[in-house]
Parts: C-alpha cells; sequence; structure tokens
C-alpha cells in the first residue's frame, strides 16, 4: 500500500511537472497546447475527488485513531489540499475562457499556475516527509489491506485510461523527468 501511495505521488509529479513546462513557456512569452493544459488540470481534479480526498479522508481517520498526536497534522494536510481545489478551479475556468479566445491576462494566469503548482508541490512534500512515515510507524498489515479495499480505483489504471484518452498527455507525461519534488 505505502509502495501504492508513492507511486501515485510520483504520478502527480510528472503531472506537475508537464503543468511547470507549460507555465514557463507562459513565462517566455510563448503560448503552450492550452488542450494539454486542460487535459492535465482536468485529470488532477478527477483524481482529487475520486482517489486523494477518499483516501485522506480514511486514512486520516484510522491514523488519529492510532496515534491521537498526529490530528494537528492529518487536518492541517486535510486543510492545505482543500485549499488546492478553489486555485485549480479558477485556473481551469481561465482556461475554458482562454480556449473560447476571450481574454485573459497571461502574467496573471502564468502566476495563478505558479502558485498553484508551489502550494500542491508543498503539499506533497509534507505529506511525504510528515505523513508516510507516521503511516509506515503506525499502520500494521492489516490497516493497510484495509485502507486499499477503501480505496477507489488507484493511479495505474487511471494512467493506462489517460493513455488511450489523452495520447499527447500522455507523450508528454513519459517524457518528462521525474521532479524530485
Amino acid at each position: 500500500m505505502l509502495t501504492q501511495l508513492r507511486q501515485d505521488h510520483a504520478n502527480m509529479a510528472r503531472m506537475l511537472h508537464v503543468l511547470q513546462l507549460k507555465q514557463k513557456a507562459l513565462v517566455a512569452g510563448e503560448r503552450p497546447n492550452f488542450q494539454l493544459v486542460r487535459e492535465v488540470v482536468d485529470y488532477i481534479l478527477d483524481y482529487m475527488e475520486g482517489f486523494t480526498i477518499p483516501l485522506e479522508r480514511v486514512c486520516s481517520e484510522r491514523l488519529q485513531a492510532l496515534a491521537p498526536e498526529s490530528k494537528e497534522l492529518t487536518e492541517r494536510l486535510s486543510s492545505d489540499y482543500q485549499a488546492l481545489r478553489p486555485r485549480l478551479m479558477r485556473l481551469s475556468n481561465d482556461i475554458d475562457m482562454i480556449l473560447m479566445d476571450a481574454v485573459v491576462p497571461m502574467d496573471r494566469f502564468a502566476a495563478d499556475l505558479k502558485a498553484y503548482l508551489d502550494a500542491h508541490r508543498a503539499y506533497l512534500r509534507d505529506e511525504r516527509e510528515l505523513l508516510f512515515p507516521l503511516i509506515g510507524d503506525h499502520f500494521d498489515d492489516h490497516d493497510l489491506e484495509c485502507l486499499a479495499q477503501a480505496l477507489p480505483e488507484g493511479a495505474a489504471a487511471k494512467l493506462e485510461r489517460l493513455q488511450e484518452a489523452y495520447p499527447e498527455l500522455y507523450a508528454e507525461l513519459r517524457e518528462a523527468e521525474e521532479p524530485a519534488a
């Protein structure tokens, strides 16, 4: 289960890396493929709702039962993660406008995208450095099995579907080096 969580983390880091490449292109005055940006944002929104939020809820409840001292951390991580969604929704709305050829200030969009990326990477770092060790210390095999059964379909299957639905995005993900964040 921890291996699956780490793999899902790596997949999300690659998604964020693809967005970062597009954000850097914007800052350089280039016009990135906004349809590709749309695909990444849609995927992340779907992943948040269908995988991460249920995982966080189940994991936090069990961790707080086993290690009450983790309550402050799990609540902060939950709050940090919930705060990502409105940022991503604003980007999604702006992408809709851009794809409809509406006027959207590209400098503001690039700054919003960078702020989102920084916040999501900080969340992933905290999860990797603070939450995963707690799970490793407190969850036994039974806890991990219960967690695995409580989760919806994992990221590997979603990435397979993504490859079929968005071959251009999948190609970019394969080319993107896995960042350390």
